[in-house]
């Protein structure tokens, strides 16, 4: 049976990480308090960031505004979306 754990983001039990995503405390926060579906949706999220963002992960700044983003999207607060992004549309 999966781990579960009370999701931060989703405010219910759910299935949780398999192991932390990061060393140290950060990760070990994430791990005790967000379900592998919040974690998963925000790697996609970080990934649209990053790529309609143009951030350079070289840049400190860059890496800063990140982690605060994830903090936002994982606790659930407002967090920045991709300006300019259209989804692919379903076509039948």
């Amino acid at each position: 049976m999966p781990r579960t754990v009370f999701c931060r983001k989703y405010k219910q039990e759910l299935e949780g990480l398999d192991q932390p995503p990061y060393p140290g405390p950060k990760g070990q926060d994430i791990f005790e308090n967000v379900s592998r579906q919040a974690w998963q949706e925000w790697m996609a999220h970080q990934t649209m960031l990053i790529n309609e963002k143009h951030l350079n992960m070289m840049d400190m700044g860059a890496r800063t505004y990140l982690s605060e983003q994830m903090q936002k999207f994982l606790s659930g607060e407002a967090y920045d979306e991709a300006e300019g992004y259209v989804p692919p549309s379903e076509t039948p």
